[in-house]
């Protein structure tokens, strides 16, 4: 073996890598922002001091911006649009009314398949809404279902090309150093074998690790009450300033609209002065509202029953009324925002009613509630008219977890699966690239009607589309200075004397590790060149290794942060931290172990 010597860009680099990895971590800091810094950094280095060998230059800026996975982002977008797995998400919705045991079997299967096709994150967002549903009907934990659900869908994911955008850019930096180009299904048997054992885990064995647990938000009886009080001659509030009633009640009170007489409205002005009989259209729980009665001297009213008083005889009615989970997650118009800031409840139609944080699930809200900055994973409890919280759902731009309402389903959806199975039989058969397979098949979408550019444009995610930018360039950078070759020198070095097999099955638990600690992608673009220099090293086919950075860099089971769908099922599920670790650490170890059985007999090594 030649003793290989990091020079300074080599250095610089890895420096940077470390730095990504560490930016990538930070919940506060949003991943678009730190995959621009980074690829910024990167590309001005470059630019300023290139990477050259006798007068030759090796590592340029222009290198960093090759390969793009945005076609297959939209073509996997129009199957969430048309409604197309609608007909699926019945069978299963009906299945766990009957039958539950089959029936998680039944949803563990089809989320691992349909996720080989499409991103993972819509089939969760398609399966979520259906087990809460069901287990408000069939009265069965939703935390025994959901964690394997979510898990399910990440094995799946692993099993073609077009799985995951981590598939897509391990397959992109292979086919971009010209060492293998990966057809469509080229490692679905090894997942198959492996996968298959996983699903078989999660559907026996599982359910009965995980404790049962409360949703957070569980309780479904509306607590907000819109009410009229009623200014009482003698109360305080009669002859006040609107300033000095809200000043009474300690800026708590809620007034919507100030009635004078059947066509009178005043305008909501803090000097405008209270007079007897005028009717003050208010929301707050029956508590406040009863509290706020007695201090300003008025009297309290449903509000479409104004000739019986509010009492033991006559309760508060919240007619029309529905709560909604909402939860929060990248690329959502809250992320990383306040409700205040958003406009929420104007934009919407829809009362906060509380927070439930998904980093921190034992601690209180304390505070205004709209001024608090929201995160990935955290769910807000909502309370408004069914037409709101339909439109809501119906935007597209937030999970809802009401499970009330069914997903559209429209004459588009038999054209959108009969499309995506071009496309995908197209790659498979190698009649073209998956690249052209993809392109026609997002063309054949938006002509025929089953995808439009504003739905096509929503699933160019920036933080994804980012962050496999500046992996790309990262694994560029480590490659083309020679850092990947020596970090796999080292690896090397210190598994000396061990056959190829168990060099590989360390390799795939370092990725393992590695990925349940910073993001897929970040992990795989790293973990690609060095991967492909040690089979190099050790003088093996790169093919196992490649695979090794692709399965390890997915096997996200062990954390609630190491997968986006993993912090939704944490949230709906009211799942714990130590939840993650009893499924997900035994759930690995069975993967680890069978693909380092797996590989090595496939592929002779």
């Amino acid at each position: 073996m030649q003793p290989i010597t990091p020079d300074a860009h080599g250095i610089a680099v890895l420096a940077l890598t470390v730095v990504a990895l560490f930016l990538f971590t930070r919940d506060n800091i949003p991943l678009e922002s730190s995959s621009l810094v980074i690829l910024t950094l990167l590309v001005a280095g470059f630019q300023l001091f290139p990477y050259a060998k006798d007068g030759e230059v090796i590592v340029g800026p222009v290198d960093f911006f090759a390969g793009t996975i945005c076609v297959l982002m939209m073509v996997g977008k129009a199957l969430e649009t048309t409604g197309a797995l609608q007909p699926l998400a019945t069978i299963v919705g009906r299945a766990w009314s009957t039958r539950p045991v089959l029936a998680l079997v039944t949803t563990l299967v089809a989320g691992a398949i349909l996720s080989a096709f499409m991103n993972n994150t819509p089939i969760v967002v398609l399966l979520m809404p259906i087990l809460v549903g069901a287990s408000l009907r069939s009265k069965f934990p939703v935390s025994g279902v959901m964690l394997p659900m979510g898990l399910a869908t990440i094995i799946g994911g692993m099993s073609t090309t077009i799985g995951t955008s981590t598939n897509l850019l391990v397959v992109g930096i292979s086919h971009d150093m010209g060492i293998h180009d990966f057809a469509m299904f080229d490692f679905v048997l090894p997942v198959a074998i492996v996968g298959g054992v996983g699903v078989i885990f999660l559907w026996l064995i599982a359910p009965r690790l995980i404790p049962d647990r409360t949703p957070p938000m569980a309780d479904t009886s509306p607590r907000i009450f819109s009410a009229q009080l009623h200014v009482k001659k003698g109360g305080f509030a009669d002859g006040k300033s609107l300033s000095e009633v809200l000043a009474k009640a300690d800026g708590n009170l809620r007034i919507d609209k100030i009635q004078r007489t059947d066509s009178l409205f005043l305008a909501k002005l803090p000097s405008v002065k209270l007079q007897p009989g005028d009717r003050l259209f208010v929301k707050d729980s029956p508590e406040n509202l009863k509290h706020y009665e007695q201090l300003l001297g008025a009297t309290l009213f449903n509000i479409s029953d104004i000739e019986h008083p509010v009492d033991e005889e006559t309760p508060l009615q919240a007619q029309g009324q529905q709560l909604a989970e909402v939860v929060i997650t990248r690329g959502s118009p809250l992320h990383l925002r306040s409700l205040a800031a958003a406009r929420f409840s104007a934009s919407y139609g829809l009362l906060p009613l509380a927070l439930h944080r998904a980093r921190a699930p034992s601690s209180q809200v304390t505070g205004d509630l709209n001024l608090i900055r929201l995160r990935a994973g955290d769910v807000l409890l909502v309370q408004g008219s069914s037409e709101a919280i339909a439109h809501l759902k119906d935007s597209g731009t937030m999970l809802v977890l009401d499970g009330t309402t069914t997903l559209p389903q429209t004459h588009h959806a038999k054209r959108a699966l009969a499309i995506m199975g071009v496309v995908v039989f197209a790659a498979a058969t190698g009649i073209v690239p998956i690249s052209v397979s993809a392109l026609v098949g997002l063309g054949l979408m938006i002509l025929t009607g089953c995808l439009g550019w504003r739905d096509a444009a929503s699933s160019l995610s920036i933080p994804v589309v980012m962050i496999i930018v500046t992996a790309l360039a990262l694994g560029t950078a480590l490659s083309g200075t020679g850092m990947a070759d020596y970090i796999a020198v080292s690896f090397v070095d210190a598994a000396f004397g061990l056959p190829a097999p168990m060099v590989l099955s360390a390799f795939l638990l370092l990725m393992t590790i590695m990925t349940n600690i910073v993001s897929n992608n970040a992990a795989a673009a790293i973990g690609t060149p060095i991967g492909i220099s040690i089979a190099q090293e050790l003088g093996v086919s790169p093919e196992p290794f490649i695979l090794a950075v692709l399965f390890g860099a997915n096997m996200s089971f062990a954390t609630p942060y190491g997968y986006q769908t993993n912090l939704l099922v944490m949230s709906a599920g009211g799942y714990k931290f130590a939840d993650f670790l009893r499924v997900g650490i035994p759930l690995t170890v069975v993967m680890w172990i069978g693909f380092s059985l797996v590989l090595p007999m496939l592929y002779e090594l």
